[in-house]
């Protein structure tokens, strides 16, 4: 029988819910995001899990399930653009390497494969009834720069694994409904600054215009896809939106990307709503000049205006309370609320020319933020425009007085998601038959239920359907990083609750 190792046992109420964050840091980006409040039910810190000598005879499939699916995690991490660091893009070589190393992972889990034009992989199974609602499931294949190799890939792998259980058990075709499979080509938004390209066209929500989007090359989305062969018209972005009638649900396995789970002790969470975001670009534009001949007083500088707005976005953020005020009729959000979970990054300043000797002529941001998500998504959402746009005003002021140029451009907005509860219930159950079978024992404890900070695939997808999102532990709380990891048994963990969330299927 496997063994479990238990934590000494606290209170939740001796948790600061200041100190448990999600992590959300996007490339180029700034940030107003909420991070989360722990929702447990239990009353006591949950066990941390080791495990041993648990076999396929209990129904756990270590090797395919753990040992597998994590050689596959550490192959797919060695996919990349970047020499020495991880980094995959929207339609880059390594993209498209890892999208047929996928494809062949999903043949061999006995889907049937395609990819579609914005560069999507599929894997599809029918089942018993071809014409039945498809439960869709996946996660992403890009990453950041310098990112984790279990950030998006974890989704991908542990769902592919699970159905390769049921190939080999024969129990494949037996699927009351068709599941497919999807490894979106790109929920980041490193390259083109627009997060859930491939989602957003599955779930008919990703405008035409976006093909003219343009990559720090001019290169723009259309064009990329058409140098690897893929062409794309308006009406093949059309086709590539998912009748709402067909598709049952879509549910999500996911890093935590926060260090709650790993603070309780337990490697599994089910999510109960993401946090809406917005991703705006600054830009200011001043008087280029010789730095050591124009005086303080007659400057232009970008630069400065462009710290000087940062400095102001970090103040609005830490008290939104001393700059932002409602009348009566903003009921649906309260300011203590926004006033804890705000927060703000800027992920990326650029100058031009770039040079010691010379004041620059533009500088450049490229925020995005996000906000908290708390059972009200428009109360929310209403919470996140409003810092916004206090935001803007201040930049729009700071440009005035020092006599530069600016432009604000969204690049993206994503409102708020809640999670649906039948499939977040599903879910919750499915997890504690799959620690049952890894661990030999019922688990007494609670699953945790935990609220995301960080953007998903699945925001994109509540526009199709209802979602349901399962959150993973990972060491340290640590994401976008190398040093990102998740525990074998912590993936075999996923693998066995995911499976036993299909097998409500059969």
């Amino acid at each position: 029988m496997a063994t479990v190792t238990r934590v000494d046992k606290r209170t939740y109420s001796a948790i600061n819910p200041t100190s448990i964050f999600t992590s959300c840091s996007f490339h180029d980006s700034v940030v107003l995001v909420s991070y989360l409040v722990l929702l447990l039910s239990s009353s006591t810190i949950t066990p941390s899990f080791g495990v041993s000598g648990v076999g396929e005879e209990s129904g756990s499939y270590p090797k395919i399930l753990r040992d597998e699916a994590v050689a596959r995690l550490h192959q797919l991490g060695r996919v990349s653009d970047g020499d020495g660091y991880l980094e995959r893009t929207f339609m880059s070589p390594a993209a498209l390497r890892a999208g047929n190393l996928i494809r062949e992972w999903m043949e061999d889990a006995g889907l049937r494969t395609w990819v579609d034009c914005l560069g999507n992989v599929h894997g599809r199974v029918e089942g018993r009834n071809a014409s039945a609602e498809a439960l869709l499931m996946g996660s992403h294949l890009d990453t950041v720069v310098d990112g984790g190799k279990f950030d998006g890939a974890l989704g991908i792998i542990s769902v592919l694994s699970a159905l390769k259980v049921l190939k080999v058990n024969g129990k494949l075709g037996e699927l009351s409904r068709p599941v497919e499979v999807i490894a979106f080509s790109d929920e980041e938004g490193v390259r083109y600054q627009s997060t859930f390209l491939g989602s957003a066209a599955v779930a008919g929500i990703l405008p035409v215009s976006a093909l003219k989007i343009s990559d720090k090359s001019d290169v723009t989305i259309e064009d990329a896809l058409k140098k690897n062969s893929i062409e794309i018209t308006e009406e093949h972005l059309l086709q590539l939106k998912y009748d709402p009638k067909s598709v049952w649900g879509y549910v999500e396995i996911h890093i935590e990307q926060g260090p709650v789970l790993e603070w309780v002790g337990f490697p599994l969470a089910v999510v109960k709503g993401i946090a809406g975001q917005t991703r705006i670009k600054v830009t200011m534009r001043g008087s280029q000049g010789h730095a050591g001949t124009v005086p303080m007083s007659m400057r232009r500088d970008p630069m400065a205006a462009a710290a000087e707005a940062i400095y102001s976005l970090e103040s609005l953020c830490k008290s939104p309370q001393d700059f932002l005020s409602f009348d009566g009729q903003c009921k649906s959000f309260s300011m203590e609320s926004l006033s804890a979970s705000l927060v703000c990054t800027v992920g990326e300043i650029s100058t031009w020319p770039s040079a010691s000797n010379v004041i620059p002529g533009q500088a450049r941001s490229s925020p995005h933020d996000t906000v908290k998500f708390d059972n009200q998504p428009k109360g929310d959402d209403m919470g996140r425009e409003a810092v916004v746009y206090e935001f803007s005003n201040q930049v729009y002021q700071i440009c005035d007085r020092r006599s530069v140029s600016c432009t604000i451009d969204r690049k993206h907005d994503a409102g708020a998601a809640i999670c649906d509860s039948e499939l977040s219930s599903k879910l919750k159950s499915a997890a504690y038959i799959g620690l049952k079978r890894m661990t030999g024992a019922a688990i007494e404890d609670e699953i945790p239920v935990l609220m995301s900070g960080a953007g998903h695939d699945a925001m994109a997808l509540s526009h199709l359907t209802k979602v349901g999102m399962l959150f993973v532990r990972c060491r340290g709380g640590v994401s976008h990083s190398p040093e990102e990891h998740v525990l074998d048994d912590d993936v075999w963990a996923s693998g066995l609750a995911i499976l036993a969330f299909i097998e409500t299927q059969l």
